[in-house]
């Protein structure tokens, strides 16, 4: 089983107006809410690929009951900790620009926190856990430390896609996977990264500390997936970009449940770009067809 931790899930209200004038009345264009929060972002898109996972995490309030509901239509399995404070809502005003505000999320209680963790300690060694996203305030800096230990107590993979020192701490522990963006590698390692050769360079470095794969998404130049003593590279499929959320987790979905379905690492690459791209290219995540229909023209090389 795949499980996705999204631990500050959202409703993400996308809001479109045309001409927007600060400290005035502006009508919306369009409205759209989703559910959010990476982890979420990936049970989706691993549930588009057909693959079962289980998606896991703390709601709460009317905001949490809304993204439950969402996912169970979309027959995704879910086994949340139900909070006592209401899920968090983040804003994304497209006005020309997107502008995002985001929400702090719910004051996470002890009794709910071991709740989770607890979730987490039937385990096997045949299970996939993917830590996504931020950690609410309440939890602490070590709450990814916690679920960790619990899987690596169990064998069981994990993967992890956070920033900064949460991510740093996490390498010892040889996660089977993290994908930063070439700006977040640049802000892990506190340097301005100019060229790929310097994207490979500090690539290698997270294998150095104990990841066993790294990808690293590079906009429209593409991917980089780093392992052993290789490195490849993916061209960017051509289409109009229409949203940057949740590619990242898309490449997450279709690399991992690609990999667990069918043990070949390229072909686990190709299936991430190709689902990463897919939902940059469309108003949502990323559908099965689109996916299919973008996996032919992702070529990979060996540099």
């Amino acid at each position: 089983m795949i499980y996705t931790v999204t631990l500050n899930p959202s409703i993400d209200y996308i809001v479109e107006v045309e001409d927007f004038r600060l400290g005035d009345l502006n009508r919306m264009k369009r409205d759209l809410k989703l559910p959010g929060g990476k982890g979420i972002n990936v049970s989706r898109v691993l549930n588009q690929l057909g693959i079962q996972n289980k998606a896991i995490g703390f709601l709460g309030g009317f905001t949490g009951r809304y993204i439950e509901e969402w996912l169970r239509e979309e027959s995704i399995s879910s086994d949340f900790v139900f909070v006592a404070d209401d899920t968090r809502i983040n804003i994304k005003l497209k006005a020309g620009h997107e502008t995002e505000i985001n929400g702090t999320g719910p004051a996470i209680r002890e009794a709910e926190a071991d709740t989770l963790v607890q979730k987490l300690a039937m385990l096997s060694a045949d299970d996939i856990v993917i830590l996504s996203g931020s950690v609410p305030p309440s939890l602490g800096g070590d709450f990814y430390d916690k679920l960790i230990s619990v899987c690596k107590q169990s064998n069981a993979e994990f993967v992890i896609d956070t920033t900064g020192t949460a991510l740093k701490e996490a390498l010892a522990h040889k996660p089977m996977l993290v994908k930063p963006n070439h700006h977040e590698l640049a802000e892990l390692f506190g340097v301005t990264i100019n060229s790929r050769e310097e994207i490979i360079t500090y690539g290698r470095k997270l294998l150095e500390a104990g990841a066993k794969h790294v990808l690293v998404s590079m906009a429209g130049e593409g991917a980089l997936f780093i392992t052993g003593n290789e490195v490849y590279h993916a061209n960017a499929p051509k289409g109009n970009v229409k949203n940057s959320v949740g590619a990242g987790d898309s490449m997450i979905a279709g690399f991992v449940g690609t990999l667990s379905l069918t043990g070949d690492l390229l072909e686990a690459f190709r299936a991430g770009v190709a689902s990463g791209s897919a939902t940059a290219f469309s108003d949502d995540l990323a559908e099965r067809e689109h996916i299919e229909q973008l996996r032919p023209l992702i070529q990979i090389s060996q540099l």
